[in-house]
């Protein structure tokens, strides 16, 4: 399918990632293809080291399918060695089942279309779900026959502090209503677990210890021994102006805290961003300058939707590129005037939310790179005004 078709019919691209051309480095994909539509470029490399990180991590590791569905991303955390996935809609456990059938799906949004659950329980033997009221409870226990063999997870809402964005606000609630729910799932004879989520871009380690001492409270509060834990997502990709702590201080506070929660549940964790973040760059160009404003061919609209959320204050690494007078790709020294960034659409809300400092004498023609951008930037994109990114390419082995 073409572009012009794909945007017709609104269906992405669908290629694989083992049939993608490759290139040894950005430069070269700009040197060779002088794009002037975006590219996104994936990493192999990054994609290993970002899956062997979470191998450190005290249980299962899910990708939380949400951050970024293409296909050609799924392969890179698939041929990481993730084999467990976050999915949170049957959309999503259907493109799981049908591309790795040999990955395990774990259905864990709190609230579930009518009979999402039936179809990923009789049809696609998902067993994990997750429950924060009782008219959910209610409905899953009805569409899975009674929940034999199912693990029904309470999530309990928990207080935003480290994080760029909470959301609790929509899903969970008190530990006290969670410890009622968490005694009729035992009486209804279902493997009884808890979850919740500290925030996106969660910048504080003890943020997980202190929700996993919620957790632990809990199940006390219910007299329940819980058999699984998901401390959910968060976990932080490297962009500028976040100060973010290594990894295994994370690990390590998780563990600390497991260590006075009763028993040995199982756990589990939900990274989207950090398993993905670092494996895609996307090579945008300037299609026009006027003064200390620039238009590009890629906007709120394609790939930087996330910038414009409320709160988020991270910055992706950028680089600039231009084609010198030899034909090769030369990076720019990157200069301190801010620029403001309007993308390719026909709307005035189409523009960054602040200006980017880049080359004084940045040009069109260049090219800016914007790394670490494999999260929820292509989840988020639109076709709007006939505009959808979807050119891939692999860079390195």
């Amino acid at each position: 399918m073409n572009d012009v078709a794909r945007f017709q019919s609104g269906v992405p691209g669908s290629s694989l990632a083992g049939s993608l051309p490759h290139y040894a480095s950005v430069e070269d994909v700009i040197q060779r293809e002088r794009p002037v539509l975006p590219v996104y470029c994936l990493f192999p490399q990054r994609f290993v080291e970002a899956a062997a990180r979470f191998k450190n991590f005290p249980g299962d590791a899910m990708y939380a399918v949400k951050a970024n569905p293409a296909p050609q991303v799924l392969d890179q955390v698939h041929a990481a060695g993730t084999r467990h996935f976050d999915t949170a809609s049957l959309a999503e456990i259907e493109l799981i089942r049908r591309r790795f059938p040999d990955a395990h799906c774990h259905f864990m949004a709190p609230v579930r279309i009518v009979g999402a659950a039936h179809t990923a329980f009789h049809q696609h033997g998902v067993t994990d779900y997750v429950v924060d009221c009782d008219f959910e409870l209610d409905k899953l226990l009805a569409e899975t026959g009674g929940g034999k063999g199912v693990c029904i997870f309470v999530r309990i809402s928990t207080p935003l502090g480290g994080a760029l964005l909470e959301l609790s606000s929509k899903f969970g609630t008190t530990q006290e209503d969670a410890a009622r729910l968490l005694k009729r799932v035992v009486e209804a004879g279902v493997t009884p677990g808890l979850t919740f989520h500290v925030g996106s871009q969660c910048l504080s380690p003890l943020s997980y210890a202190k929700a996993i001492e919620m957790a632990r409270r809990t199940a006390e509060l219910a007299g329940i021994e819980i058999a699984a834990l998901d401390i959910g997502g968060g976990f932080p990709g490297p962009y500028h102006n976040n100060d973010v702590p290594p990894h295994h201080s994370y690990f390590d506070a998780i563990r600390e805290a497991l260590a006075i929660l009763p028993g040995q549940p199982r756990l589990m964790c939900e990274p989207g961003r950090a398993l993905i973040a670092e494996g895609v760059s996307v090579i945008t160009q300037v299609v026009l300058r006027k003064g200390d404003t620039l238009y590009l061919n890629d906007g709120i609209y394609g790939s930087f939707d996330e910038l414009t959320l409320p709160g988020w204050t991270a910055d992706y690494p950028l680089r600039v590129f231009r084609i010198d007078g030899e034909g090769h790709a030369a990076v720019q020294p990157m200069g301190r005037t801010p620029f403001r960034v309007y993308g390719p659409t026909c709307d005035t809300l189409d523009v960054l939310p602040k200006p980017l400092m880049l080359p004084d004498d940045i040009r069109p023609g260049d090219h800016i790179v914007v790394d670490a951008i494999g999260a929820y930037s292509v989840a988020l994109r639109t076709n709007f005004n006939g505009f959808f990114p979807d050119k891939w390419v692999i860079v390195g082995n």
